[in-house]
Parts: C-alpha cells; structure tokens; sequence
C-alpha cells in the first residue's frame, strides 16, 4: 500500500478533508493532494506531523512491517484496539472470543 492510500484511508475513516488536514498542518492543499495521488511525499518534518495528527506511528505511515505484524491490515487492527478505551476493549476482547468459539464449533464439525 502507498503512502497516499494510507493518508486517503485515514482521513475518509476520521471524516477529515484534504483540505481541513492542509490547513491544520499548514500546508498547501495541494502538497496534501499530490500526497493523496502518489505524486509526492512528504519530508520526514512532514510525515513526523502526520503521524502525530492522526496518532499513527511513521511504519504505518510507510506501510513497512517491523516483524511484529504480517499485514497491513493486522497494523491497522493494532492501532483501532489502541485507540478505545478500557471498557471498548474489554467488550472487543469478548466479541474475539465469541467468533473463537464459533471457529472452534465449526473445525469440529467438519472433522466430523
């Protein structure tokens, strides 16, 4: 995944325009754009701001794996559980163990 398809990703899911992410960095809109179709990057000042705006870490900016995940989509299940709260997490905790179960039942099943 590119960097522009992570930031595109980031601001539809916080319902954040390319516009209000500019302004809020002080940046021009169209640095944003071009960052958003891949055209450009941002300096490391820059993607050190990003990060911190959306509360990500840069390897996820950059899509690189640090061995502790395999997919991008694993990082983004790691930054989604780090952003509830106790009591959120808690209840997702209990949710996982619920489809557990259910995979449990159903490879019994099918061993049948």
């Amino acid at each position: 995944m590119n960097f522009g398809d992570v930031l595109r990703n980031l601001l539809e899911e916080r319902d954040i325009t390319q516009k209000q992410l500019a302004a809020d960095l002080n940046v021009a809109p169209s640095t944003i754009g071009g960052y958003i179709r891949n055209k450009s990057e941002p300096d490391f000042n820059t993607l050190k701001q990003i990060a911190k705006y959306f509360d990500v870490s840069i390897d996820y900016l950059l899509d690189y794996r640090t061995g502790n995940t395999t997919t991008h989509q694993e990082d983004e299940l790691l930054r989604v559980f780090r952003s509830l709260t106790d009591e959120q997490r808690d209840f997702l905790r209990q949710q996982n163990s619920i489809f557990i179960r259910m995979n449990a039942r159903g490879k019994k099943l099918s061993d049948e």
